[in-house]
C-alpha cells in the first residue's frame, strides 16, 4: 500500500492514546468522563505536535483477555473514537489489547478509523495471558464483510510474547504480508518502550521488500536516525509521555521534538540518496548500511 494515500506522508509518524481503565477492567475508575477527557487532551496534543497519525488504544485495561473483549470496552472505545474524529484532523486507528481485531475492525468501520493493530495475525504465540493463535483468515474475511477498506497493521514476534517455534524473523514478516495478507508490518522490541535490535530491523527491511514496515515500540528522538533509514513509519507513545513516563499523559512539547527528530533522520536520507544518485525521496527500501553508519 500507498502510505501516503493513507497518512499523507511516506513516512509517518503515527502517536498512542493509552485509553486509562475502560469499564469491567481490574482498574476501572467508574468514571468514563475521565477516560474521554484524558484521550482528548492526548489527541489534541499529538496533533499540535505534528504526529500524522493516532492509535487508540485500552493499555491500562491490563490485565488483558487474550481474545474477546467485554462488550462494554468495545462500547467505551467506541464513544471514545467517535469523540476524538471529531476533535482532530488525523487518521484514527485502533489496537483492542490483547489482540481482539475483530474488535477493532467493528468499531473502525462504525466510526470511520482507517487502520487497525493486530499483535498476532499470523503464527502461535506464547504470552502473558496464555497461547494466542492468528485469525488472519477469519478476519479478512470479516474486513470484506464488513465493506470496509480498512488496513490492518500485524506485529511480527510482538512484544511481551514468544513464538512456540524455532523464531526466523525474515520468514515471519513475508509470512505475515504474503499469507496473513496484512497491509503493514509491525516490528517491536522485548517489551513497551524497548526498541528491536538494528539487526532486526535489517533482517524485516530486506523481507519487507518495500512493503510498509514501522518500528511499535522504544523510539526516541535519541535513537530515531539509527532506526530511520531501515522503517517506513513509527508507532510511538512511551518517549512521547510527560517526563518519560508511561503512566502520564502525553507532552505536545515532547511530540515536537520527536517529529522534529524524526524529519531530520528522513532528510538525511534523503540527502544521502542524492548524494550516491539514488533520488527515491523514501524508504520504501533501506539504505545500505555503509551508506548511513560509513561502515564498510
Amino acid at each position: 500500500m500507498d502510505l501516503r494515500t493513507l497518512f499523507h506522508t511516506a513516512t509517518p509518524v503515527i502517536g498512542v492514546v493509552h485509553l486509562l481503565p475502560l469499564p469491567t477492567s481490574a482498574r476501572w475508575g467508574g468514571s468514563l468522563k475521565a477516560v474521554i477527557d484524558r484521550a482528548e487532551q492526548e489527541a489534541t496534543a499529538l496533533a499540535s505536535g505534528g504526529a500524522n497519525a493516532i492509535i487508540v488504544e485500552n493499555f491500562f485495561d491490563a490485565p488483558f483477555t487474550k481474545d474477546r473483549v467485554d462488550a462494554a470496552v468495545v462500547s467505551a472505545m467506541t464513544l471514545v473514537v467517535q469523540r476524538l474524529k471529531n476533535l482532530v484532523a488525523l487518521p484514527i486507528g485502533l489496537n483492542v489489547l490483547r489482540n481482539d481485531a475483530f474488535s477493532g475492525l467493528a468499531i473502525a468501520a462504525c466510526t470511520g478509523a482507517q487502520f487497525i493493530r493486530v499483535n498476532v495475525l499470523t503464527g502461535v504465540m506464547a504470552t502473558d495471558q496464555g497461547i494466542i493463535e492468528g485469525q488472519a483468515h477469519q478476519l479478512l474475511r470479516y474486513r470484506r464483510e464488513l465493506g470496509q477498506d480498512i488496513k490492518i497493521f500485524a506485529d511480527v514476534m510482538v512484544k511481551h510474547a514468544q513464538p512456540l517455534h524455532s523464531p526466523n524473523l525474515a520468514t515471519a514478516v513475508r509470512d505475515t504480508f504474503e499469507r496473513g495478507l496484512a497491509d503493514g508490518v509491525i516490528l517491536s522490541g522485548w517489551a513497551t518502550g524497548h526498541p528491536p535490535s538494528e539487526e532486526e530491523l535489517s533482517v524485516a527491511a530486506s523481507a519487507a521488500k518495500g512493503q510498509p514496515l514501522f518500528i511499535g515500540s522504544g523510539a526516541s528522538w535519541d535513537n530515531v536516525e539509527q532506526f530511520a533509514p531501515y522503517v517506513n513509519g513509527v508507532i510511538v507513545a512511551s518517549s512521547l509521555k510527560r517526563n518519560g513516563q508511561i503512566e502520564q499523559p502525553i507532552d505536545p512539547v515532547r511530540v515536537s521534538r520527536f517529529v522534529e527528530a524524526w524529519q531530520r533522520a528522513h532528510h538525511k536520507i534523503q540527502e544521502l540518496n542524492r548524494a550516491n544518485g539514488n533520488c527515491r525521496g523514501s524508504v520504501s527500501e533501506p539504505l545500505p548500511t555503509m551508506v548511513v553508519h560509513g561502515q564498510k
